[in-house]
C-alpha cells in the first residue's frame, strides 16, 4: 500500500468499516509511514475532536486514537488466527476421509 491509498482509507479506518484484507495492509503501512500515521491522527483528531465539542465532552483524542489503532490490530489479529484454524480443520477432515477411504480399500 503507498501513502495515496492509505490516506483514501483513513475515512473508513475511521468508521470501522474496513474489511480484514485491507485493514492488515493499512496497519502494516501506519507502522512503517511515520507521514501517513501523522495524517491519521490529524484527520481523527479533526473528525473526533468536532464531535466531542458539539457533544460538549472532555476527551483524550490521543488516547482515543490509539486505542481505536489496537482494536483494529486486533481484530486482524483475530481473524488471521480464524483463518489458521478454518485451514487446520479442513486438513484435519481431508485427512480424516483420505484415512477413511484408505481404510475402506484395505
Amino acid at each position: 500500500m503507498n501513502c495515496t491509498e492509505f490516506e483514501k482509507l483513513i475515512p473508513e479506518f475511521l468508521t470501522q468499516e474496513m474489511d480484514f484484507r485491507t485493514l492488515r495492509k493499512f496497519n502494516e503501512h501506519m507502522d512503517t509511514c511515520k507521514e501517513c500515521h501523522e495524517e491519521l491522527a490529524i484527520q481523527f483528531l479533526v473528525a473526533e475532536g468536532m464531535q466531542h465539542l458539539e457533544e460538549g465532552d472532555a476527551f483524550d483524542l490521543q488516547r482515543e486514537l490509539e486505542i481505536r489503532r489496537i482494536e483494529a490490530e486486533n481484530r486482524v489479529k483475530y481473524h488471521s488466527l480464524l483463518l489458521y484454524l478454518g485451514a487446520a480443520l479442513e486438513l484435519i477432515i481431508i485427512s480424516t476421509i483420505v484415512g477413511v477411504i484408505v481404510w475402506m480399500l484395505l
